[in-house]
């Protein structure tokens, strides 16, 4: 099972065959001499245990000895991890050898040697586990990046241009398949950039990926949330007479879009940010409407609620356009 997992931790399927096969068939090689070593302690436990025992040994050498091979290979080949699993191969060298000392030689056994066959064995399970919980990591971090391709934004997740798009048509065909209207909120973040000269221009990731984690929470996993653009988050709800009503999401996204929230600048220091948060509300009986429209409604709703009085526009939101040539 070790040596089983062992390969599809290191991913040996897909990177190195020649490992991979060493792999399954030294599984099946420990299976069937588990099964071998079964019957032997059951028909002849009495007459030949020492020597089933130092057989069982031979072959748990084996199989670490196999373990410690194949990530050495990977390590070689540039995995990194594989390096740290070399280690935890090595503890596992030492708890294994502990352990069958202890069967074989029962009387000649020290207090030392029990204490160093504990410690690997706890030092084996410790470097395990952090192993699989950062190999974790990184296939959640190459997927998302993968989806990166499929119309994700990278700060936050969240989907965009088609498949944002996409998206909100399914709700739309949800709504009209319930027969009940849909309802597309857009808040425009007007001050997205506002820190950018003080705390760096990366800071704006960190704004997007807390605002759109606070907006999935207001609104729940039912409900479509996407970036229209790099300053507009798009809510799209579809939803039926047994559901919450929607004033509740909107009061309840008003809230968290308005809540100040801090950042950490290029040089380590924390800045206070406090969203300037547009909303434009549309609602629309599905059947008679174009998704693309209701946005464009959205949108223009929520960059209107973001302009000043008497028609006065944000600095962010003025419209720039080079000057003609003489």
């Amino acid at each position: 099972m070790v040596l089983i997992y062992l390969g599809q931790w290191l991913g040996s399927a897909a990177d190195d065959r020649l490992v991979h096969h060493t792999i399954s068939s030294g599984a099946k090689a420990l299976v069937i001499s588990a099964i071998l070593i079964t019957a032997m302690s059951t028909l002849f436990a009495e007459v030949y245990q020492t020597e089933i025992l130092m057989f069982a040994a031979v072959l748990s050498a084996l199989a670490v000895l196999m373990a410690t091979l194949t990530s050495l290979r990977a390590a070689q080949l540039g995995d990194r991890l594989a390096r740290d699993m070399t280690m935890g191969c090595l503890f596992l060298a030492i708890s294994n050898s502990g352990l069958y000392a202890h069967q074989l030689l029962p009387d000649n056994t020290s207090f030392i040697l029990w204490v160093v066959t504990s410690f690997s064995t706890v030092m084996f399970f410790l470097t395990m586990v952090n192993l699989g919980i950062r190999r974790n990591r990184q296939i959640r971090r190459l997927e998302r990046l993968s989806g990166l391709a499929q119309g994700l934004d990278p700060a936050t997740g969240l989907p965009r241009g088609s498949i944002l798009l996409s998206k909100v048509d399914d709700a739309f065909w949800r709504s009209a398949r319930l027969k009940t209207n849909c309802t597309v909120i857009c808040l425009h973040l007007r001050n997205l950039y506002e820190l950018s000269d003080d705390a760096g221009h990366m800071v704006d990731q960190q704004i997007l990926s807390a605002m759109s984690a606070r907006m999935r929470r207001a609104v729940g996993f039912r409900c479509v949330v996407g970036l229209y653009h790099p300053r507009c988050f798009v809510v799209v709800i579809s939803s039926d007479k047994h559901d919450a009503p929607v004033a509740d999401t909107i009061r309840r996204l008003r809230a968290v879009g308005n809540e100040p929230l801090t950042v950490v600048g290029e040089q380590q220091a924390q800045h206070s940010f406090r969203p300037h948060m547009g909303m434009g509300v549309v609602t629309h009986a599905p059947t008679h409407a174009r998704p693309m429209d209701v946005l464009n409604d959205a949108e223009r709703q929520a960059l209107a609620t973001v302009r000043g009085p008497a028609g006065h526009i944000a600095e962010h939101d003025i419209e720039t356009a080079p000057a003609a040539l003489v």
